[in-house]
C-alpha cells in the first residue's frame, strides 16, 4: 500500500517524454506541439496526459486529440480537432486551442474510478498493469470557468404532499472531464491519468 505520509519525489522534466508521446500517436505531430509550446513557454513539464480519440461527423471519422500538462507554475490544456474542408477553408484543415490555468486558480481535482475485481486488487504490484487491468478512470477539473448547475423538484418527507416544494440542486465545477478506459486506452493510459491526478492533487496543495 502506498504510504500516504511519505514525501513526493521532485519531478523531473517530462518535455522530452511528452513530445515522444505527441510523435508516436501521429496526429499531426508538429501543430499539436507548436500550439503547446506557445501555452508552456519553455516551462519544465512535470507530468502530461494524452488521449487520442475519434468523433463520428455523420458517415466520416475525426480525430481529436485533448493533452494535459503540468507545469511548475500551470495547468495547460491543448485541443486539437480536425475538419473537412468548408465554403470558407478549400481544404482539410485542424484548429487547436490551449489554455493556460494557475495553479492557484484549480479548485477541483475529482478521481472517478472503477475498479474490476476489488477483491483482487493489491496496491504497489510488481506488474503496475495488473493493478488497472479492465478498469476505467475520470477525471474532472475544475478551475471556475465553467459551473455545471444539476436541479431537481423538492419534495417534503410526507409522500401525500402535492404542496410545490420548489427546486434543489447543487453546483459543481466541471471545466474538463477526461474519461480514460483499459479497453481503449489500455492499462498504461489508466496508470498515467491516475499518475498525472496525483502530481496535479500535490501541486495545487502546496
Amino acid at each position: 500500500m502506498r504510504d500516504l505520509n511519505a514525501p513526493v519525489p521532485e519531478l523531473t522534466d517530462a518535455s522530452a517524454a511528452l513530445r515522444e508521446a505527441i510523435d508516436r500517436c501521429g496526429y499531426y505531430p508538429d501543430v499539436v506541439t507548436d500550439s503547446l509550446a506557445i501555452a508552456i513557454a519553455n516551462e519544465p513539464i512535470r507530468a502530461f496526459v494524452l488521449q487520442h480519440e475519434p468523433t463520428f461527423d455523420r458517415d466520416e471519422v475525426r480525430r481529436h486529440i485533448t493533452i494535459l500538462a503540468l507545469t511548475p507554475s500551470r495547468l495547460i490544456v491543448g485541443h486539437t480537432d480536425e475538419h473537412a474542408a468548408d465554403d470558407l477553408i478549400r481544404a482539410p484543415y485542424a484548429s487547436t486551442s490551449t489554455e493556460a490555468i494557475p495553479l492557484n486558480r484549480v479548485n477541483a481535482v475529482v478521481v472517478n474510478r472503477v475498479v474490476p475485481n476489488p477483491a483482487g486488487y493489491a496496491s504497489g504490484k510488481a506488474d503496475p498493469a495488473s493493478a488497472t487491468a479492465g478498469g476505467e478512470v475520470v477525471l474532472t477539473i475544475g478551475w471556475g470557468m465553467v459551473n455545471r448547475i444539476d436541479l431537481e423538484p423538492a419534495v417534503c418527507a410526507d409522500p401525500n404532499c402535492e404542496a410545490d416544494h420548489g427546486y434543489t440542486g447543487s453546483v459543481a465545477a466541471d471545466d474538463i472531464s477526461l474519461r480514460i478506459s483499459a479497453a481503449a486506452d489500455g492499462p498504461a493510459g489508466i496508470q498515467q491519468v491516475l499518475d498525472f491526478a496525483a502530481a496535479l492533487s500535490f501541486a495545487t496543495s502546496r
